[in-house]
């Protein structure tokens, strides 16, 4: 048992990192699928795959800042930190939207030998790596550095 909290101690970030993103990779496709649902795939992958990078975008700032890299930062500090962290994901957000537009939008209707909706899913998964590991970088490198 002790080996096993001293793993997680050590690797705290990344574990955190992990479970937090795909708890955000999770509330990304419910809201895809939700608004696909309700609202068809042409929503889904425009205007609603923008909502839905905007909440998750505010999920994932919160639970990054206040379980991840346990920021402490306040004031002038926590601004420039939520700015840099907007900025970054708003980066991966276009890319986002780029491929899900791609992938969902342009090619999707051209693919006949799967379902619609395994199509969109598949697309959102490859889009969600790229992402993940995307951020991951940002946050690290740029956004919650240890001074």
């Amino acid at each position: 048992m002790q080996k096993l909290k001293a793993l997680v101690g050590k690797y705290y970030e990344q574990l955190s990192y992990l479970f937090f993103g795909a708890l955000a990779t999770l509330l990304n496709f419910v809201l895809l699928n939700v608004f696909s649902a309700l609202f068809g795939t042409g929503f889904a992958v425009g205007a609603g795959n923008v909502l839905n990078n905007a909440i998750c975008i505010l999920f994932a700032y919160w639970t990054n800042r206040t379980f991840v890299f346990r920021s402490k930062s306040s004031g002038a500090a926590a601004r420039k930190e939520f700015v840099e962290f907007i900025g970054a994901r708003l980066f991966t957000a276009v890319l986002d939207q780029l491929i899900m537009w791609l992938g969902a939008g342009v090619l999707g209707p051209k693919v006949t030998f799967l379902a619609p909706a395994l199509w969109l899913n598949g697309v959102k998964l490859f889009s969600q790596v790229v992402v993940i590991v995307s951020n991951y970088v940002f946050s690290k490198l740029f956004i919650f550095k240890k001074p």
